[in-house]
């Protein structure tokens, strides 16, 4: 329903005539998500990277036109320290089985799966940058991949659960991942890396948008 503004002449201690309804609320307060600039939306930009990457423009797929919001840069360290300790166990194991055991085999299988996880180390920053989502005004559209590529879009409506995550890692860092469920298992959502602050404003954001929508069904 549409406010209209009363005309009726009032003292000077009521409210203005032309004032309309709502207008000492702050900028942005009302503003419906898919806007320009969605509730909270000045913080979800806070501490996070500042350029998408994109695959090749013939070897990408279709995205949607709209602002994109990405993860925080400490999402790479995270990744790449807990990597690290991984990588670190693995050639201690490797070193008990060779110089200890005398099985100097194990470095075939060894030598093999710390290429393979040096490699993924490697592509962590690139990947990282290719993390975003954008608010539209019925679903939350999420991409990440830049060889292998995935684009979903999360309706609001079907929102079941909005959940929020973090590892002793994440916590030092001062960053969480948000996770949407919904009824088809398919369609739900990690969003990793999001600064502790963004995530909350994302998930109270995204569960008011859910009950409205849910409400409107």
């Amino acid at each position: 329903m549409t406010n209209t503004p009363d005309l009726t002449p009032t003292p000077e201690s009521s409210r203005s005539t032309t004032e309309p309804v709502g207008a000492t609320e702050p900028v942005g307060a009302t503003e419906p998500v898919g806007a320009s600039e969605p509730v909270a939306g000045r913080r979800l930009d806070e501490g996070t990277f500042t350029e998408l990457r994109e695959p090749k423009a013939e070897a990408r797929l279709a995205l949607a036109d709209g602002k994109w919001h990405q993860i925080s840069p400490k999402y790479v360290w995270v990744q790449l320290i807990s990597s690290g300790i991984g990588l670190a166990v693995v050639v201690a194991v490797l070193l008990f089985l060779t110089q200890v055991l005398q099985w100097t085999w194990a470095w075939i299988p060894g030598g093999i799966f710390i290429a393979i996880l040096v490699w993924t180390l490697a592509l962590v920053p690139r990947q990282a940058r290719a993390y975003g989502y954008q608010l539209r005004e019925d679903d939350l559209v999420f991409r990440r991949g830049i060889l292998w590529q995935r684009l979903v879009a999360v309706p609001y409506g079907r929102m079941q659960l909005v959940d929020i995550t973090h590892g002793p890692l994440d916590r030092g860092f001062g960053i969480a991942q948000l996770k949407l469920v919904t009824a088809a298992a398919a369609t739900g959502v990690v969003i990793p890396g999001l600064p502790q602050q963004t995530a909350e404003d994302l998930r109270d954001l995204l569960i008011e948008v859910a009950e409205t929508r849910r409400t409107g069904l």
